[in-house]
């Protein structure tokens, strides 16, 4: 591999990251290459390690070095409590708030027919079956709020709603500490209805 091939692959993987562009993947590379070469190595021994390591859990599917999570394991949490989340970056944020004492489940994404996203995909049989193992008592639908979040959080609870199980979903409204005036319509729109 020739030196600007090699530089162009590198600059190529970093845009596979979120958006990063080929601007900043390119500065990232030029760094890395002319800066930080012991960073370089580092990334790439972290990555190599990471991929080689993690898993999902045979619980919860969020990621875990071992077969089940610490969160699935801790005999503290409240078992009759599932919350659904899309994915572990969104598990992470319930879990900083330390408001939620229960177990989760990761979907690792949303149904998304237009990108062959279904069921099957987000692991809805493995939910049902976790939510209906007699322990779950209810399960909170914490999907995002987007379209498909909405629609994913919609099958979901229609299909434990017909297993008999109590279905919660977050709350969503006007976020503390704002001003009418700056909060977008649909926002406003949705905390009139979910008014308590």
């Amino acid at each position: 591999m020739s030196d600007a091939n090699a530089l162009d692959a590198l600059i190529q993987a970093l845009r596979r990251l979120p958006g990063v562009g080929v601007k900043s993947a390119s500065r990232m590379a030029f760094h890395l290459l002319q800066h930080d070469r012991d960073g370089a190595q580092a990334l790439a021994r972290a990555l190599q390690e990471a991929t080689g390591r993690i898993r999902h859990c045979a619980l919860c599917h969020t990621f875990t070095e071992a077969e089940v999570c610490r969160t699935c394991l801790d005999p503290a949490r409240d078992r009759s409590k599932l919350c659904v989340v899309e994915t572990p970056a969104d598990q992470s944020a319930v879990e900083r708030t330390a408001a939620f004492k229960g177990l989760y489940f990761v979907l690792m994404g949303k149904l998304s027919p237009l990108d062959g996203i279904g069921p099957k995909e987000i692991g809805l049989q493995k939910l049902f079956d976790r939510a209906t193992d007699g322990v779950v008592q209810e399960v909170i639908l914490a999907t995002n709020f987007t379209a498909e979040g909405e629609a994913t959080a919609h099958v979901i609870g229609e299909g434990l709603k017909a297993r008999g199980l109590r279905v919660t979903r977050l709350a969503r409204g006007v976020p503390a500490g704002s001003e009418l005036e700056y909060v977008d319509l649909g926002t406003i729109a949705h905390a009139m209805v979910d008014r308590r």
